[in-house]
């Protein structure tokens, strides 16, 4: 089985890429989070339009006829972007709720788990449901993620495993880009006359950063692929486990390599933690994940051992 995307895909990435630095670059970002406008309709309408959100529909449908491992890609860049909205929830939605597959409509879903819904007061409606609830704002660490508590919420089983591959995608876009601000950062900031990226804590730094993030971006591609073959639960757990880890820690040790500058609301570092705090509840937790691969090992172990 070969992993190494294909020219088609390379194209797909920097398209994509392309269109969220012209759409979605840093000012845009900070504009958002200056203005408070999480999901821009316009933006969003947008990405319809690109297939974003149609990207696996059959062509038939009114789609993009791709796959899971197109998604993945798609979905990566739009993690390195800080991307706000519920981007998985319209993206999996698509053929099932009207409007979702083009963009006009915006779709959330309950993927917190427990009674929080993100984007309940931008979105149309929710995956699942049958209609938006009401609920009641509750502060959220990222400011481009809007949370609500609600009394009732709709089962998104059946979408948990390709909601969490997506999301890990997500987080695995987040991961690479910190990896580039804090080489960037090492190799422009001087201290002692010569650039921080010289010190050798410093480069180990940064080199587990890339390290982290691509054994996470493996899992994710390894999972993505191997669902058309029938992938087990276990594989997309490990690699939302990694991938929220990736973003995470990653997300912590940019911080480091920033110093101080890395703690001022001017940087951007501090949005991609925040982010990867909210992403890595959605869909499948740490937790859950765990319990999922201990289950899993338990019972290939019992298995070897039956006589």
């Amino acid at each position: 089985m070969d992993f190494q995307p294909t020219e088609e895909q390379r194209d797909l990435r920097a398209g994509v890429r392309d269109l969220l630095a012209g759409r979605y670059g840093r000012e845009a970002l900070r504009a958002s989070v200056d203005s408070g406008v999480c999901v821009d309709r316009g933006l969003w309408r947008e990405l319809g339009e690109a297939g974003f959100f149609a990207l696996r529909l059959p062509e038939s449908e009114g789609g993009v006829g791709l796959g899971l491992p197109e998604a993945v890609i798609v979905f990566e860049e739009a993690g390195r972007a800080l991307l706000p909205g519920p981007l998985v929830a319209t993206h999996l939605a698509a053929g099932a709720v009207p409007g979702a597959a083009s963009g006009a409509a915006v779709v959330t879903a309950f993927d917190l788990g427990g009674d929080l819904v993100s984007y309940l007061g931008e979105a149309d409606a929710v995956l699942g449901g049958t209609g938006l609830p009401s609920g009641s704002p509750v502060r959220s660490a990222d400011p481009l993620t809007p949370l609500h508590r609600v009394s009732a919420g709709a089962d998104v089983s059946s979408y948990t495993a390709e909601g969490a591959v997506l999301t890990a995608a997500l987080q695995v876009g987040s991961a690479l880009r910190t990896v580039e601000l804090a080489v960037r950062y090492a190799g422009e900031r001087e201290q002692f006359g010569q650039p921080i990226g010289a010190f050798q804590a410093v480069k180990h730094l940064c080199a587990q950063m890339l390290v982290r993030a691509e054994v996470a971006r493996t899992a994710v591609y390894a999972a993505a692929v191997t669902s058309a073959y029938g992938a087990g639960a276990a594989e997309v757990a490990a690699a939302k486990l990694l991938a929220d880890e990736a973003a995470v820690s990653n997300a912590r040790d940019c911080l480091q390599v920033h110093g101080g500058m890395g703690f001022t609301w001017e940087g951007d570092v501090h949005l991609h933690l925040k982010r990867a705090w909210v992403r890595a509840e959605q869909w499948r937790t740490a937790a859950e994940a765990e319990e999922l691969l201990a289950a899993e090992l338990l019972a290939a172990e019992l298995l070897g051992s039956a006589p």
